[in-house]
């Protein structure tokens, strides 16, 4: 049960970020959203769900590195 709730906790904002993704999109192709008014309103909202969304998905990749201790490391040779 706990993994399930790990991964629908990566889905979600996942989802938001295709969501967000899609109403930028959009408004730079000119097809507005009935509950978005402006254009610059939709791309902005988009931008944010994008964003909110990778940050939420990549912190929680780096949180679960960094306690399982796998860190990036300069593989020279």
């Amino acid at each position: 049960m706990n993994r399930f709730m790990a991964l629908m906790l990566l889905f979600l904002p996942g989802i938001a970020a295709a969501i967000g993704i899609k109403l930028m999109r959009d408004a730079l192709f000119g097809e507005y959203s009935r509950f978005l008014l402006h254009a610059g309103v939709q791309f902005f909202a988009g931008m944010v769900l994008f964003i909110g969304g990778l940050v939420f998905v990549g912190g929680f990749i780096v949180y679960r590195d960094r306690k399982n201790n796998r860190h990036a490391q300069n593989h020279r040779q």
